[in-house]
C-alpha cells in the first residue's frame, strides 16, 4: 500500500533524536481520495471532477460524509455515478471509514488487500461493477463487517473460507460471478445470518444442508449453480424466520 501521508517529526534532546510518527488525520484522508480521484478515467457528469477540490473541505466534497466528532471521512458512496477507474491501495488509509458504497459503476481490477485494514466497517458495495480477480481471504479481517455486497461483477476463484470468520455478519451476497469450488463448512458459525446470495455461480458439490440449522436467516439464494444433494424434510423446522428459499433441483 502507498505510504500514508502521515511524516515523521524529528526532535533533538540532549544531543539524541527522536522520532514520532505524527497521527493520521482529515489530510490522510484527503490524500486517500485524491489517489481515488486520480484512478478514475471517465467521470461522465464530473461528480469528481468538479467536486473534489483541495479548495474546499474534504467533508464538503460530493459522495462524502465526516465523522463530527474525530473530523474523518465516516462514510464513503459513489454509487450510481457512471464513474469507471480502479480503487487504488490508498483507500485503506481510510481508517474511520463505517460504509463504502460504490455500486452500480465501471470500476474493474482486482479489490485491493489494504482494504482489510478498514477494520471499522460495517457496510460495503462493491456490486454492480466489473471487478475480476480472487475476492481477497484477507477481507475475513473485517471483524465488524455486517453487510458484503459484491454480486453482479467477474470474481472467481473459490469463496475465501475466512468470510465466515466474521460473527457480526448478516448479510452476504456472491451471486451473478464466476465463483467457483464449494460452499465453505464455516458459513455455519455465523449465528446472525440472515440474507445468503450465492447464485448463480459455477458453485459444485453436494449442497450443504447444515447452514439450514441457523435460524436467524430469512433469506437463501443458491439457484443456478452445480449443487446436488436432497434436504431434510425437517428442515423447515429449524428455519421459523425464512422468508425465500432459492435451490437448485435434483
Amino acid at each position: 500500500m502507498a505510504a500514508p501521508t502521515s511524516f515523521l517529526m524529528l526532535y533533538f534532546v540532549c544531543g539524541f533524536s527522536i522520532a514520532f510518527a505524527a497521527t493520521p488525520n482529515i489530510t490522510t484522508d484527503q490524500s486517500a481520495l485524491l489517489a481515488l480521484k486520480a484512478h478514475i478515467s471517465f467521470d461522465p457528469q464530473n461528480h469528481l471532477t468538479n467536486n473534489w477540490s483541495t479548495n474546499t473541505s474534504v467533508c464538503n466534497w460530493e459522495g462524502v460524509l465526516c465523522d463530527s466528532r474525530h473530523y474523518r471521512v465516516m462514510v464513503l458512496d459513489l454509487s450510481f455515478m457512471g464513474l469507471v477507474g480502479t480503487i487504488p491501495p490508498h483507500i485503506g488509509n481510510l481508517s474511520f471509514l463505517v460504509s463504502l458504497s460504490i455500486q452500480n459503476n465501471s470500476f474493474h481490477g482486482s479489490i485491493p488487500i489494504e482494504l482489510s485494514h478498514l477494520t471499522r466497517l460495517k457496510f460495503f458495495h462493491f456490486g454492480y461493477n466489473e471487478f475480476d480477480g480472487a475476492i481477497p481471504s484477507q477481507m475475513g479481517s473485517l471483524s465488524k463487517l455486517r453487510e458484503l455486497y459484491l454480486h453482479k461483477n467477474n470474481f472467481i476463484g473459490t469463496i475465501p473460507q475466512s468470510l465466515f470468520n466474521i460473527s457480526s455478519l448478516q448479510i452476504i451476497s456472491l451471486g451473478f460471478n464466476q465463483l467457483s469450488g464449494t460452499i465453505p463448512s464455516s458459513i455455519f458459525k455465523i449465528s446472525s445470518l440472515q440474507e445468503i446470495y450465492l447464485g448463480p455461480n459455477r458453485l459444485s458439490r453436494p449442497m450443504p444442508s447444515i447452514f439450514f440449522n441457523i435460524s436467524s436467516l430469512q433469506i437463501i439464494a443458491l439457484g443456478f449453480n452445480m449443487l446436488h444433494g436432497g434436504l431434510s424434510t425437517h428442515m423447515f423446522d429449524h428455519l421459523p424466520n425464512l422468508q425465500f428459499l432459492a435451490i437448485p433441483r435434483n
